[in-house]
């Protein structure tokens, strides 16, 4: 009996103590182990040499044509990007046309330049919590088809994908769906090397749409980078095949419990529609039947169906709650409740009533980060949008740890980047759809030409800042006058001029006399 006691005692000491630990160890990590196997944080970036003496804006320089679009690829190879670590794209989706599913080894963030579509993500072990009604109908009973949660998007939308989750893209508007994305090969996520790779679900993709442009034999590759040959267009190219075309079709056959016939359909060997494919089935939002040119967005929403509206109202809700949320001082953990995995935000609008920075001669800064999308804490990207009136002055600053990624959306400026030497790297005018990086702590400034300049630039940093070097908020404002008038030589006066002439925060407006 006393062995008894004694051995229940012992055992009872044992689970208490590894209990202990097991609390000790949780608490250690509470804010190492972020949710859904997400790479501790914060996340160390791959270091890449950024040797840059100059820079060059850039245009895309390969291109594939689908049956109903086009994918542009930028060169990944290029020692901007090789620096910053990251891949860029961008696909035109024609009137309803669809990109194929497919996923990344690496997070993206991609922003709608022009259109609207649909876009879905497929989380895994998620629920299919969505319907729609198809207009296929069996036996005279419209069949509805459940599925994972879709989201509308528009011009001026951010939308953000981690490493291995599979999407697509469906243009249902009136118009051309243009898109542009970074994917940040550098980034901790991605335990490949840094090159881009895009796995496709279904079709036949070329294989430079697979791989970003790049050829198979690398140094095939930078032979041609060499002679200076530029791959405009590409059309067809063999070995891009979707990932399901590598299995036997036996084997698919079993997996999914179908026949070969049918396995060796989804292995799309003759299919030469590319990655975007046309839309033969008549995809459609429920109300799109219902729809009357120049209806104004209220009305639209009031008839929107249910579903929708409870859709779109829980994106909603959810931003308004985080601005709550800050408002009462709240300070986010990170544990993971604040979004489940399965309802997670993945789109973010910047219109110009939510502009962090407006000044009404001058224009407006818009910024995407982990507060009020975040999701981004976890990719460690954001993005940032701008827009600038005519002659106005984006003020010179410096990005504190992050690169900066600009594509040009509308009009054009110029932009000027210099690096720790004092020198200039780039000193050009810039116009819509082309590419500059701005590397990390290098000093940068903008200014509109006479028709405005829009931006989208990608940051590889979650909650990615800046140092201003002139306005209300700049170091000048922050420094005594005897420092600024000792340091660059000139009178106090001077000095007090130079700390107050700019009332400005971020956004400058256009002084007289002021020309490009």
């Amino acid at each position: 009996m006393a062995y008894t006691s004694l051995l229940s005692f012992s055992v009872c000491l044992l689970v208490l103590f590894h209990g202990c630990c097991a609390q000790i160890d949780l608490v250690t990590n509470h804010h190492q182990d972020p949710p859904w196997g997400q790479p501790r944080q914060p996340q160390p970036r791959h270091q890449s040499q950024c040797q840059l003496q100059n820079l060059n804006a850039l245009q895309p320089k390969h291109r594939f044509r689908s049956e109903a679009g086009e994918t542009e690829f930028w060169d990944q190879n290029e020692d901007q990007f090789q620096c910053a670590g990251v891949a860029f794209l961008r696909h035109k989706i024609q009137r309803k046309g669809l990109l194929l599913p497919s996923f990344t080894s690496a997070p993206m963030l991609f922003y709608v330049e022009q259109g609207e579509g649909i876009h879905g993500a497929v989380f895994p072990g998620c629920p299919e919590t969505y319907q729609s009604q198809s207009q296929q109908n069996i036996q005279d009973r419209p069949q509805r088809d459940q599925h994972q949660k879709l989201r509308r998007l528009k011009e001026g939308d951010v939308v953000a994908l981690p490493a291995g989750v599979a999407h697509w893209i469906f243009n249902n508007g009136r118009s051309q769906l243009v898109l542009v994305a970074l994917v940040d090969v550098g980034n901790d996520a991605n335990q490949l090397d840094e090159n881009f790779r895009k796995f496709f679900l279904a079709g036949n993709p070329q294989g430079g749409v697979v791989r970003g442009g790049q050829s198979r034999d690398r140094n095939q590759r930078q032979s041609r980078t060499q002679r200076g040959e530029r791959e405009e267009e590409e059309s067809q190219e063999s070995g891009g095949n979707n990932v399901l075309s590598g299995f036997r079709d036996n084997l698919l056959a079993q997996a999914f419990g179908i026949d070969t016939r049918l396995a060796r359909k989804l292995q799309n060997e003759r299919d030469n529609r590319g990655a975007i494919v046309r839309m033969e089935h008549g995809f459609e939002w429920p109300e799109e039947g219902q729809r009357r040119q120049g209806r104004e967005e209220e009305g639209e929403e009031e008839r929107e169906p249910k579903w929708q509206r409870r859709q779109e109202s829980q994106e909603e809700g959810s931003e308004e709650e985080e601005r709550e949320e800050r408002g009462r001082g709240r300070r986010r953990s990170g544990n993971g409740l604040e979004e489940t995995f399965c309802s997670m935000r993945l789109k973010h609008r910047t219109p110009a009533s939510s502009a962090d920075v407006f000044n009404p001669r001058g224009g407006r800064i818009t910024t995407v980060n982990s507060f009020n999308l975040p999701i981004l804490q976890y990719l460690q990207l954001s993005a940032e949008r701008g827009v600038l009136y005519n002659n106005a002055i984006y003020a010179p600053h410096w990005n504190l740890n992050a690169h900066s990624i600009v594509y040009i959306t509308r009009g054009n400026g110029r932009i000027q980047i210099v690096s720790e030497n004092g020198e200039a790297i780039f000193d050009e005018q810039v116009e819509r759809g082309q590419v500059i990086t701005v590397p990390q702590n290098h000093a940068v400034v903008k200014k509109a030409g006479r028709r405005g300049f829009e931006w989208i630039a990608f940051k590889t940093n979650a909650n990615a800042k800046i140092s201003q070097i002139a306005g209300r908020v700049s170091i000048m404002r922050g420094l005594p006058v005897d420092v600024l008038a000792n340091s660059f030589g000139i009178s106090r006066e001077e000095a007090m001029r130079l700390k107050h002439n700019r009332q400005e925060v971020s956004v400058f407006s256009p002084r007289q006399g002021s020309q490009q």
